[in-house]
């Protein structure tokens, strides 16, 4: 698996847009009698169902949604993701439990500002286009400007500046018949970018496209997320487009959600073995940081190593100490916070985490556990043909996308491998 993940600025503030809390949908005979029974609410999917003829698709999720930040829902089809985003505008009814967007309660929302909500405040893209056939580009982007009842003149002028904006400029008149997959699906972005939308909700858009297209498309939700900084959330069974897309990453399972944190608690923190089986194959260094790998500054540190960003990947300070042949400094408003060297940088690529000693920084973790990054074998410091390939090479790990059973194995189990090799039971990702 290769990763391209941007480094990633904080939401632009604290306060939410959406705040969801012991939300609750299910499906089946007299459903709000699941959340209001102790009893039934600790059942598991299967005896819920034969116990009660009942399926909990949503079981008391909560999170907030900041404003500026993309909140990445993922998980395995069936595990409630996509339920969950349309509980949010009420497109399913939830069964119990709170939402609200800027403060207001949705579910106390009458008809009529409830149709505001989904006009001009939350616009979705989903995964089968939705387009009008016999309508143009142009007019299909239009049409939610149209409900809104936008004059002629001027949804159209706009349409025009959305259509250029992702990039289908000079097929204004075309019709969605005449478009590729990804043509169709960037329609289907300029519709819901036209109506200058709060939030911007997807539901895994891109799953149906060619991987080339997908990518392509990937790149252009980053682009626009950068250039209006617009509240997105996004959801997607795939972890290397939740990586990629995501400030902060929300992972389901039969309803639940089993871990909530960024990117990088994700990958470097696992909360149980099911998060730990979805993260094993990522290459850790594209994910993982400077401000996870680094050590305390010692005396013997020179002054005038490479300077990194504490948001750096580990695989841009493999780079930087391989080519200077010396640790490098994480340097922050020109304060020295930390250094990492091969030492360090190897352990991440490892997946190696020993018991950190006093004062070394650990790896961010979610529900206030913390997984400590500490030294591993490394080749000779100042090296400087260890390069990123090199240092893999150094650590007997094999190139992203490849990895040994050995190293699987490492990943999973901290502890140090017995003799024969335990097998595990893994569960379908």
């Amino acid at each position: 698996m290769t990763l391209t993940v941007p480094t990633r600025k904080p939401p632009t503030t604290a306060e939410p847009v959406f705040s969801v809390s012991g939300l609750w949908k299910v499906f089946g005979p007299k459903p709000e009698r699941v959340p209001a029974d102790p009893e039934l609410t600790a059942l598991t999917p299967a005896e819920l169902r034969s116990r009660t003829g009942c399926t909990a698709a949503v079981r008391d999720v909560s999170f907030d949604v900041r404003k500026g930040e993309v909140f990445v829902v993922m998980g395995l089809s069936g595990s409630g993701k996509s339920t969950l985003v349309r509980c949010l505008t009420r497109l399913i009814e939830p069964t119990a439990g709170t939402i609200a967007i800027d403060g207001e309660d949705v579910r106390a929302m009458d008809r009529a500002r409830l149709r505001e909500l989904r006009r001009h405040r939350a616009a979705m893209v989903f995964q089968h286009f939705g387009l009008l056939p016999h309508r143009t580009v142009l007019d299909n982007v239009a049409y939610g400007l149209e409900i809104q009842g936008v004059g002629r003149s001027e949804r159209r002028e706009r349409a025009a500046e959305f259509v250029a904006k992702v990039g289908l400029a000079g097929m204004e008149k075309r019709r969605p018949g005449q478009l590729s997959g990804g043509q169709r699906q960037r329609v289907g972005l300029a519709r819901a970018l036209a109506v200058d939308p709060e939030v911007l909700l997807f539901d895994e858009p891109f799953s149906a496209l060619d991987p080339l297209i997908r990518r392509d498309m990937q790149d252009e939700v980053t682009r626009l997320h950068r250039e209006e900084g617009r509240t997105m959330v996004f959801i997607t069974h795939d972890l290397s487009e939740a990586l990629k897309l995501g400030d902060r990453i929300a992972l389901m399972r039969d309803g639940r959600v089993v871990q909530l944190g960024t990117p990088e608690e994700i990958v470097g923190a696992p909360a149980d073995d099911y998060v730990r089986e979805f993260v094993r194959d990522v290459p850790r260094e594209q994910v993982l940081t400077c401000r996870t790998a680094m050590r305390p500054v010692s005396p013997e540190d020179a002054a005038h190593g490479p300077a990194l960003r504490p948001e750096a990947t580990v695989a841009e300070a493999i780079e930087a100490v391989a080519r200077a042949g010396a640790p490098a400094r994480v340097m922050d408003a020109g304060r020295c916070l930390g250094v990492v060297d091969h030492d360090r940088l190897l352990g991440v690529v490892a997946g190696v985490t020993p018991e950190a000693p006093a004062g070394t920084i650990t790896a961010p973790a979610s529900a206030g556990t913390a997984t400590a990054v500490s030294d591993a074998p490394a080749p000779v410091a100042g090296d400087a043909s260890a390069s990123a390939a090199g240092a893999r090479a150094a650590g007997n790990a094999p190139a992203p996308g490849n990895p040994a059973p050995g190293e699987r194995r490492d990943r999973r189990d901290r502890r140090p491998a017995p003799e024969a090799p335990a097998s595990s039971t893994r569960e379908a990702v």
